[in-house]
């Protein structure tokens, strides 16, 4: 085993741990800090997998944006809906999930399906890939992302956009107290 293994197992490991911490955390506060060392564990990830802008932009959208949202949200609301939100003790195996576990299921079925019975090495556009030698050139890719975002992605990323503030404006919504007149 190598150097570059044990690191993507360390990354793994702590990105699945902190992961389940936030999804199965009582403490609200806990759990958006451990989505802070899921985001930096998938962008170490990223770095393992060489794709380091999309590990930088991991860091600047998710981390830096999306996270400073949720704790911009969880700063501003009152504590009367917090403490509502921690007193919300239902068991994760209940009648009232099993639609919910048999979609995951489902998926999981589907998934391992397609890793376990793919053949990645027969398919058409990669041995025509390897038959020419196409590759990416690794000085242009940050160009042609920079490109195709402006010029074939422009809509989805105005979209995301939006979506984003939408969301801003959501959360300050929600941070208003109840008597307040607008």
């Amino acid at each position: 085993m190598n150097l570059v293994q044990i690191m993507f197992y360390l990354m793994a490991f702590i990105t699945l741990g902190s992961a389940l911490v936030v999804a199965m955390g009582k403490n609200l506060v806990r759990s958006i800090f451990m989505f802070f060392v899921t985001l930096f564990g998938l962008a170490g990830l990223y770095v393992l997998a060489l794709a380091d802008f999309v590990a930088v932009t991991q860091i600047v959208i998710y981390v830096g944006g999306i996270l400073v949202l949720i704790l911009f949200a969880f700063m501003l609301s009152g504590k009367e809906s917090l403490a509502i939100a921690q007193q919300h003790t239902t068991p994760y195996i209940s009648l009232k999930n099993l639609p919910a576990f048999l979609l995951a299921a489902l998926f999981l079925v589907v998934m391992l399906n397609v890793v376990f019975n793919a053949d990645v090495n027969n398919l058409p556009w990669v041995k025509a890939a390897i038959a020419t030698k196409n590759v990416v050139p690794v000085n242009g890719t940050i160009n042609n992302i920079g490109v195709s975002l402006m010029t074939r992605y422009l809509l989805p990323f105005e979209v995301i956009s939006i979506l984003l503030m939408i969301a801003l404006v959501g959360a300050a919504h929600l941070s208003r107290k109840e008597g307040a007149k607008a």
